[in-house]
């Protein structure tokens, strides 16, 4: 957006920007964002403090960058507000525009007084500017109609189109409800706080009654500790597998801090009480008329942007934050993976809510919404009107998805093993025996036709899906199988050459020490450190790498893929290293070795005789290095070790 408004600074004769919100807390984050945008917009921006701070900043002739809040636009008396500026060269770039830009048509209020909504009194105020809206979620009803307030539409981009892109992730839908009886007052009573909600927003709907009276069922005791004792289980499974950050949603400050309560209780050593620490905060704002049991949470502006700022970095140890309305809209955490709903929600409050965790980390699969709230309707609702304002891409696909995603991979994944007993390695308790058995299975899957490729892209896959399934219980069924497909993937990685694998097409390396967890570390016997001569069993020699007793040790070897395997990555190394000062040899000898491995890729010649005419490519290399001409052959070996 700060580019944008210096584009449109640059091509305009000294226009007044108006960047226009509902929100305080984004109103300061857009301008702290705009702030550090200077060089682009060729100006200072301003941000308007109060309403009489506004009039003066707009009563100006030409120029200036404004932020303000659109309530600050609500006149002090009457149903008109003043004038500021008859100018054209105005424009008014309102984000998160669905929200509260309505309301042309007069309504009488109680009092018999007449009132309008705050699109009607930013138009009092600046008759001839330019309206520009961004909003993710656009309304199209007849009395909120986002289109009809500011006209047709310039550019879609959508949910399909970001995912596509990269830009965002996937989000995933899993509905763990607490079972209450409502009675059908109950049910009236949520319907009409989500209403509510809608039109008042967030900010404003807490202290309503409906709240209120809604805080009575939802916040009752017995209905919370179930909601802590779920939360608490669900999250650290989350966190074996995919180490991030979660948020939890309610209704209302006084459930949030008796929530807060209940997960320090049972995980005490969570709590911390300075700022700078602790694994669990609650984010809202107190005041004196609160108690004490609320203002222990209070937070000051500076306060929120330290929790902003340990919320953000995946390393501090800040990992869940339960909240209310705040850090709901226009506050990205990309490795925020899990949220928690306990608040009923709809329309664009929801869709708003839920894209916290769509943010791009890493190689985050996707994100997951806990429902506790049953909001799935409320979703399709939310689908149905982002689809006719031209918007493609469901916003939340259901957990189940996942888990067959998961089930069809764990399927194809234990098919390339068919014929090997890898189950065996569950049963025994011999270590040394269940290192023999990963090694064999890294042996019984180069013996394949394609083994390598396949099995690597669908373990890949498995871990994705496995952590979008997480916690469900057909995902904890095979945890440890997939702990066993990862490790021996690890090795086949460790143990292949560079040419024969694309790490650019699955990021394999390091989804490995990202994506899941090392479930490995509770489910595979762990060596001090896998490196290619670990998986093959064979003791790192203390001389020349390729000397007669190691390759005569490679040729009995039993199991001859990995062999192979082997020789080619350290081959291939030994070829660049030895001959670096001699290019010409250094082609001659890679050329050779590409032949032999295509011929054997090829079947043209069976593994003995590849291991044969790579061991004699090997004495080649030794012959010609040994001239001190060409090569320190010690220093070379000392350096090749120490790689």
């Amino acid at each position: 957006m700060a580019y944008y408004t210096g584009k449109i600074v640059q091509h305009l004769n000294n226009p007044t920007i108006v960047v226009l919100t509902d929100r305080n807390d984004l109103d300061d984050q857009l301008f702290g964002t705009f702030s550090e945008s200077i060089q682009i917009l060729r100006q200072i921006p301003q941000q308007a403090e109060n309403r009489d701070h506004l009039k003066q900043l707009l009563k100006v002739n030409s120029g200036g960058i404004v932020f303000t809040t659109i309530q600050k636009f609500l006149p002090e008396e009457g149903s008109t507000f003043e004038t500021l500026s008859e100018r054209e060269n105005i424009i008014v770039i309102v984000d998160e525009a669905h929200r509260t830009q309505y309301g042309f048509k007069a309504r009488i209020k109680n009092t018999g007084e007449i009132s309008y909504g705050y699109a009607k009194y930013i138009r009092d105020a600046l008759p001839n500017a330019t309206f520009i809206a961004f909003t993710g979620t656009p309304i199209e009803k007849e009395d909120k109609n986002t289109p009809a307030v500011f006209g047709n539409y310039i550019d879609i981009y959508d949910i399909s189109q970001s995912i596509e892109d990269k830009m965002t992730v996937p989000i995933y839908y899993e509905s763990r409800l607490i079972k209450i009886s409502l009675s059908e007052e109950g049910k009236e009573l949520i319907k009409e706080f989500e209403e509510e909600l809608e039109e008042m927003g967030f900010d404003a709907i807490e202290e309503s009654e409906k709240t209120k009276r809604l805080e009575n069922i939802l916040g009752a005791e017995d209905r919370l500790n179930q909601l802590a004792n779920d939360i608490v289980e669900h999250f650290e499974q989350r966190q074996k597998v995919f180490e991030g950050k979660g948020m939890i949603v309610v209704l209302s400050r006084p459930i949030a801090a008796k929530v807060y309560q209940k997960i320090i209780k049972l995980r005490p050593d969570w709590h911390k009480d300075e700022i700078t620490k602790g694994k669990i905060k609650v984010v809202y704002t107190a005041n004196s008329s609160d108690g004490p049991e609320l203002a222990k949470h209070h937070t000051t502006k500076d306060q929120r942007k330290i929790l902003q700022n340990r919320m953000k970095d995946p390393k501090d140890e800040l990992k869940l934050v339960i909240v209310v309305d705040m850090w709901l809209t226009g506050f990205d955490v990309p490795c925020l993976h899990t949220m928690y709903i306990d608040k009923p929600m709809k329309g664009h409050t929801l869709m708003q809510a839920i894209a916290r965790v769509n943010r791009v980390y890493n190689d985050k699969p996707g994100g997951l919404i806990v429902d506790y709230q049953g909001i799935s309707s409320d979703l399709k609702e939310a689908l149905s009107f982002y689809s006719k304002s031209g918007g493609r891409g469901d916003p939340a696909i259901i957990q189940e998805k996942a888990v067959d995603l998961m089930i069809d991979e764990y399927d194809i994944v234990s098919n390339i093993l068919h014929g090997f007993n890898y189950k065996e390695y569950f049963t025994t308790s011999d270590t040394s025996k269940k290192l023999d058995i990963l090694r064999y299975a890294v042996e019984y899957i180069l013996g394949l036709e394609d083994g390598k490729k396949r099995f690597i892209k669908h373990v890949t896959e498995l871990s994705r899906a496995f952590v979008l399934a997480i916690p469900h219980k057909k995902a904890l069924e095979i945890k440890d199988e997939v702990a066993f497909f990862q490790d021996v993937k690890s090795r086949i990685l460790k143990l292949t050459s560079t040419d024969d694998y694309d790490s650019k097409k699955t990021k394999s390396t390091y989804e490995i020490e990202t994506v899941i967890k090392q479930i490995l570390d509770e489910s595979i016997v762990a060596e001090p450190v896998i490196d290619v001569f670990d998986v093959v069993g064979i003791k790192r020699p203390e001389i020349s790498v390729l000397s007669e007793e190691f390759l005569l040790e490679v040729k009995n070897m039993y199991n001859r893929n990995i062999a192979i395997e082997l020789l080619k990555k350290v081959l291939k190394d030994e070829i660049k290293i030895k001959t670096t000062i001699n290019y010409v040899k250094r082609k001659s000898l890679l050329e050779k070795y590409e032949e032999v491995i295509k011929r054997y890729q090829e079947k043209v010649i069976t593994a003995v005789e590849v291991i044969e005419e790579l061991t004699e490519l090997q004495k080649r290399l030794e012959k010609s290095t040994k001239s001190p001409k060409n090569w320190d052959l010690q220093n070379t070996n000392t350096h090749f070790i120490q790689q």
